[in-house]
């Protein structure tokens, strides 16, 4: 087993610790545990992490994703960089955790590297989450080039038999090649990041292929291979046959009468709302990842200021519910925040 962060990652992280954002981390951290105490919402400081979604578009048609299924309600489109901009200088310097992902593919927005320079400027650790099937060797220089700090390379299957059956429509060798052109220019341009992923999100066709990606990441050049439990939406009848045989890597488990639950706690609280949200293309405020078609707007940054988008009755609203009862909470309901393995 392994840490999320290895050692080199995590002196990566901390370097962008200053006073003011350690302040912050410690106000929104002791708010969390003050309200667990109270049953209360009480909110201190700013968000540790942010989520940005640089687009909506996917080349891809994974069978449990709103994006590849093209279900979603919302608009599909692309982030502004000028918009990016003026979020970032409003709240860089109590952000340290900056995830250019929520739903879509981000290599498919044109400036996506330009934003992810603009981050690093300003000293912010940034990660994202690729399907990579554009990491060219143009786009792997560049990317090294911007800063970022940490790449996740979806790669869920170890040949292209298997890993088509979750990522439709795709081609592992062109996941491979754009692995290997990150792995090559880090070298090229002697540089530290970014800290490369393989994640492999287990589903019942590609569990039996968790100690070949193992090797494979070995074999390319990664720092870490991830394995990810798969969320299912129909979970209770599994219609695509996603769910794993093996426990260790499910979300899900069956009771004594034989019914499928989440194989996770439900406690009325969760640490997410406290210290992170999520951004979407067009500027809607959404309390977590879970949230993919931004049912839950909590506010709009084309009309509002972040900071009191916040503190704003929408946000203490859902706080409140959350330490009610997240059960009644559609989008908590199928949360299984925690359930990942991490391995090297």
């Amino acid at each position: 087993m392994a840490s999320y962060f290895n050692t080199a990652d995590t002196l990566n992280f901390l370097s962008k610790l200053t006073i003011r954002r350690a302040w912050n981390a410690f106000k929104v951290w002791s708010s969390f545990q003050l309200s667990k105490l109270t049953h209360k919402p009480i909110q201190w400081g700013y968000p540790i992490s942010i989520s940005f979604e640089p687009t909506t578009s996917c080349n891809l048609r994974c069978p449990e994703c709103p994006s590849g299924l093209r279900q979603f309600t919302r608009p599909t489109g692309m982030l502004n960089p000028a918009f990016f901009n003026k979020t970032i200088d409003e709240i860089y310097k109590d952000v340290m955790y900056l995830i250019f992902y929520f739903q879509g593919e981000p290599y498919l927005n044109p400036t996506f590297l330009e934003m992810v320079k603009y981050a690093h400027d300003r000293g912010i650790y940034t990660a994202t989450s690729t399907n990579a099937h554009y990491l060219t060797e143009e786009k792997a220089k560049k990317t090294v080039e911007s800063g970022l700090d940490r790449l996740i390379i979806s790669i869920d299957g170890t040949t292209q038999e298997v890993y088509q059956q979750y990522r439709r429509g795709g081609k592992l060798e062109k996941v491979l090649q754009g692995a290997r052109n990150i792995v090559k220019w880090k070298k090229e341009l002697k540089s530290k990041t970014p800290f490369i992923f393989f994640q492999f999100l287990v589903v019942r066709p590609n569990e039996h292929q968790i100690e070949e990606v193992k090797k494979l990441g070995k074999e390319i050049g990664v720092d870490q291979v991830r394995f990810k439990t798969a969320q299912v939406y129909d979970y209770e009848n599994d219609p695509n046959q996603l769910i794993p045989t093996n426990e260790k890597y499910s979300r899900y488990k069956k009771d004594k009468e034989g019914d499928v639950k989440i194989n996770s706690g439900m406690n009325n609280y969760c640490w997410r709302l406290w210290h992170a949200n999520v951004i979407t293309w067009d500027g809607l405020v959404v309390p977590c990842c879970f949230d993919k078609d931004a049912t839950h707007q909590l506010g709009n940054l084309k009309s509002e200021n972040f900071k009191d988008i916040w503190q704003n009755g929408n946000y203490k609203d859902f706080r409140t519910k959350i330490m009610q009862s997240r059960k009644n909470i559609d989008i908590c309901a199928n949360c299984s925040e925690g359930l990942k393995v991490w391995e090297r």
